[in-house]
């Protein structure tokens, strides 16, 4: 299992950030590799992504969610992997966003992408990413401030 910890700060309230967050639809906007997510109903969402060439289909499901500090999911199929992200407010205006994920490479195209740090620059890429996207727009485009434990 690896393990690969990002954060970024992102000048918006901690409810924007955090309500964006939970647009999973929206998440090839700003993620490389998503190529889409459909939400299946509050806890589940299919994923469909295509990084080097591999396309993958999994599904996730949410198994913690308390709005405005933590969203976190495990696989339920596919690919072995599960995560967190956290958000904190540092300010009226400024959220720090961080993301924690545990995967399991598979094969030897990733265990060596892996160990070369591709995946740490692609979640970093992608927050980054989800910076830009939530700055430009100011307002996050939905939410969900529903609990899930």
């Amino acid at each position: 299992m690896s393990t690969k910890e990002e954060t970024v700060e992102v000048a918006v309230p901690v409810r924007t950030a955090y309500d964006q967050w939970t647009q999973f639809e929206s998440f090839p906007n700003f993620m490389s590799g998503v190529d889409s997510i459909t939400q299946l109903d509050d806890k589940r969402n299919h994923w469909v992504t295509s990084i080097g060439g591999v396309t993958r289909e999994f599904d996730t499901e949410i198994v913690d969610q308390v709005p405005d500090q933590r969203i976190a999911w495990q696989s339920v199929n596919g690919t072995s992997h599960r995560g967190v992200v956290t958000f904190d407010r540092l300010g009226e205006s400024l959220t720090k966003v961080t993301v924690m994920m545990d995967f399991e490479p598979e094969g030897l195209v990733e265990q060596a992408g892996d160990k070369i740090g591709v995946v740490g620059r692609q979640v970093k890429g992608d927050l980054e990413r989800f910076k830009e996207f939530i700055e430009s727009r100011g307002v996050e485009t939905g939410g969900f401030r529903d609990e899930i434990h």
